[in-house]
């Protein structure tokens, strides 16, 4: 079983960027896929950007791609999310998760963060 936390939320104006980062502990993150995912007030949790447990399979959701950047660490045992170009509604809280055969549906992760708040005002 591996543990996640997620860290680097917060609040930046349109145009900014963030940095999150999800931390593993228990097993190795490099053993899972590794996913991110938001949810807004109201709205359901939706796919942002996945990375295989090797780094060669990246996704991003469309409304991200091109802004976002999904990277992993695995001798440090952590995944990146570099936020670029952030928008109002890219308002969310976003959730770290691990799965083994985890991609761009949250249904295929077990294990989730208690994720992290990143608000971006305009």
């Amino acid at each position: 079983q591996v543990q996640l936390g997620e860290s680097g939320g917060g609040l930046v104006q349109a145009g900014g960027s963030l940095r999150l980062s999800c931390a593993a502990s228990g097993r190795t993150l490099s053993s899972y896929n590794t996913g991110w995912f938001r949810q807004a007030p109201g709205k359901e949790r939706e796919f942002v950007a996945s990375i295989s447990w090797l780094g060669a399979n990246i996704n991003y959701a469309d409304a991200v791609k091109g802004r976002f950047i999904i990277s992993r660490d695995n001798a440090k045992n952590t995944v990146h999310l570099q936020m670029n170009s952030l928008k109002p509604e890219d308002t969310a809280v976003y959730f770290c998760a691990a799965g083994s055969v985890g991609n761009v549906k949250f249904q295929q992760y077990a294990y989730w963060g208690q994720g992290t708040q990143v608000t971006v005002s305009s």
